[in-house]
């Protein structure tokens, strides 16, 4: 089974929004990270607004890492009630979310990976959906913005994985789901 894996920026005080305040923080080190992580998945899922985005930016970008060449090649899953057409290599994922991406996890292949995405985000946490949250906190607290947990979100428990520290302070904690709500 595909593992659905959550990787996002976020603030000490949980804001995702954004993250151009991640520019500071950036360094060879996350790079390395960002780039393992694309390479171990098979495809990304991603909201509107993210896709939009990456959609936008990615197609025209090189690198001699190969990063934008695998953003460019990777199937890439939409999860949209606006879009009826997409580019970019891009299925859409319209109507019940949580039964389309429940669907994806059983078909054959590597892990699906999430960037940014809140809303997706959020919608796939009160479905037990996800199987990996991988959070790289940055120190630095914004006050306002768009957090990646809401209010209203039922309690949910999560098991500690690993820790990597980075040299730019940035901290990147991995967690799963705790097996009972994994197995609901």
């Amino acid at each position: 089974m595909r593992k659905i894996v959550a990787s996002e920026y976020v603030t000490l005080d949980g804001v995702m929004e954004n993250p151009q305040w991640t520019v500071p923080f950036r360094n060879d080190e996350g790079a390395r990270f960002k780039h393992a992580e694309l390479f171990a998945s098979d495809a990304l899922l991603l909201g509107r607004v993210n896709y939009q985005g990456f959609a936008a930016a990615w197609p025209t970008s090189t690198d001699e890492q190969g990063f934008a060449d695998r953003m460019n090649s990777l199937p890439k899953f939409v999860a949209s009630t606006t879009l009826d057409t997409l580019e970019w290599n891009a299925s859409l994922i319209k109507g019940d979310v949580p039964a389309a991406v429940s669907k994806l996890k059983q078909q054959p292949g590597g892990d699906i990976l999430i960037y940014g995405s809140a809303d997706l985000v959020n919608t796939l946490l009160q479905h037990d959906l996800i199987d990996e949250y991988r959070l790289m906190v940055h120190p630095l607290v914004l006050g306002h913005g768009k957090r990646l947990f809401r209010d209203g979100n039922a309690m949910k428990t999560l098991q500690f994985m690993k820790a990597e520290t980075l040299s730019s302070g940035v901290v990147v904690l991995f967690y799963a789901p705790t097996s009972a709500e994994a197995a609901e």
